[in-house]
């Protein structure tokens, strides 16, 4: 191919390049692994005849969906002998950003099979109509519809009833800091639901709870400990933010490590503590 084309393909496949790694992050819950596919996409689009394509954004967002199904599989072999929890990769988003698929979502994603996550996905999250999808996944689009709403039934409760408002939930996140690094037991058990759970993600790497902590008393007599540990060694918060739609904030530890920590809230109560302390998990924060 002559130079110019090869650059007429790139302008065109640029401003896509953003949309299509949310695809790929959403289906695959790993920011890297989206990368790569969606520069897969990019050399296949490069490779392909684009003046037969009517719709740009249509081929790509299918060629990224088909890639991403043929990963789930090996990734989902790959969870299966993960040391400790799983949690996906965290986003921080940006102020002006809203978050479509948040944490407690995104971990009931993983329990559907990849069809359901790609119909429910493409056509309740990015608003595609069942005709691409079934395009897409190579299926009619009466079955793609039956695929979305078993999808729809499974998450049902992992989608929030009411929405938080973003500057309470960052309000709760700065209190929660606080009074966890700070030892206030007072004040930090008053935040939490009676059956608030904590789950944390070591990856083998860092130091993390095997099974999710339960339970107001369990996550206080974790806190008090964490805390002594805080207070003597040190923990630095580097900033609140939303962490995969959820308030949090993200801290550099005593080790030099990053951490994130996000909170799932309910009527002013924290119901979950999701806990990121994989470092490879943290590569594209650094």
């Amino acid at each position: 191919m002559e130079t110019g084309t090869h650059e007429d393909a790139a302008m065109a496949f640029d401003p896509l390049r953003p949309r299509l790694i949310r695809v790929a992050y959403r289906m695959l819950a790993s920011v890297a692994d989206a990368e790569d596919v969606v520069q897969e996409a990019f050399i296949r689009w490069m490779g392909t005849d684009r003046a037969a394509v009517r719709e740009p954004e249509a081929f790509l967002r299918r060629t990224v969906t088909r890639l991403c199904l043929d990963q789930i599989k090996s990734a989902r072999h790959r969870r299966e002998t993960y040391v400790g929890q799983w949690l996906p990769e965290p986003v921080v988003a940006e102020e002006e950003e809203e978050e479509d698929v948040t944490l407690p979502l995104m971990l009931a994603l993983e329990r559907l099979s990849p069809l359901e996550r790609a119909a429910f996905l493409l056509h309740d999250v990015f608003g595609v109509g069942f005709d691409e999808i079934a395009e897409t996944v190579r299926r009619d689009p009466a079955a793609c519809r039956q695929l979305a709403a078993r999808a729809r039934s499974h998450v049902r409760e992992a989608r929030p009833r009411y929405r938080l408002e973003k500057q309470r939930g960052l309000d709760i996140a700065s209190a929660f800091f606080a009074a966890s690094r700070s030892g206030d037991m007072t004040a930090l058990g008053a935040m939490l639901a009676a059956d608030v759970s904590i789950h944390s993600d070591g990856g083998g790497k860092r130091i993390a709870a095997p099974k999710p902590i339960v339970g107001r008393d369990h996550t206080l007599k974790l806190q008090r400990a964490l805390a002594v540990l805080y207070r003597k060694y040190g923990s630095t918060l580097v900033r609140t933010c939303l962490i995969n739609g959820l308030p949090g904030f993200v801290t550099r530890e005593a080790d030099g490590e990053l951490q994130t920590t996000a909170l799932e809230i309910a009527d002013d109560q924290i119901v979950a503590i999701y806990i990121m302390r994989n470092p490879d998990k943290m590569r594209h924060l650094n």
